[in-house]
């Protein structure tokens, strides 16, 4: 005899009430995908370094321009919340810090992938999609590679391209802003 069972599936709210009361703690790599509590991966060192180098290359491209977030929630339905790398933000005097960042505050998402980029491509990225992030380019650390992922429509992006080193490439909302691929992959 076979069990239907369901599973119990936390909107962003009752994820953030688990955090206030201690269940989820600021240790916690963790992030709310799809209603399900996801552990994030460990950073490596090249990750990392990657991360740190397209922030100071979107910091100094940006300045004014766009509000550049690192490794912060970015809401995208009331239950999915995931924690990209580097988010180009639409501009706001207070960096967000009295409105909680949503997908239509986004301009761009960068994912680092060294070992996520399966769950990143076939999870993550049709949630941006549904979402209706404009773009997202995805660091494939393992083939030396920049994913670029835009105009979604429904889950998925009507447009890809797959750069290499010696490629650039440049921002949607920023057509006027270029990046050498060696420059973001390091």
């Amino acid at each position: 005899m076979q069990v239907e069972v369901t599973k119990k599936l936390f909107t962003v709210d009752e994820y953030y009430r688990m955090a206030a009361t201690g269940i989820l703690g600021p240790e916690d790599r963790v992030e709310l995908i799809e209603g399900e509590i996801i552990q994030m991966s460990p950073i490596g060192d090249r990750h990392a370094g990657n991360v740190n180098r397209a922030t100071e290359l979107f910091v100094t491209s940006f300045k004014g321009r766009a509000v550049v977030s690192v490794q912060n929630p970015i809401q995208l339905s009331d239950y999915t919340e995931p924690e990209p790398d580097v988010v180009l933000l639409k501009p706001r005097t207070d960096h967000y810090s009295s409105k909680k960042v949503w997908a239509g505050d986004a301009l761009l998402v960068v994912e680092v992938s060294d070992t996520t980029l399966r769950y990143d491509r076939n999870v993550k990225l049709p949630l941006y999609a549904a979402a209706g992030v404009p773009e997202v380019w995805i660091e494939n650390l393992r083939a030396d590679e920049l994913l670029v992922y835009r105009n979604p429509t429904g889950k998925a992006y009507s447009e890809s391209l797959v750069l290499h080193r010696g490629d650039s490439v440049s921002p949607v909302a920023f057509p006027d802003v270029t990046f050498e691929v060696d420059a973001l992959l390091g």
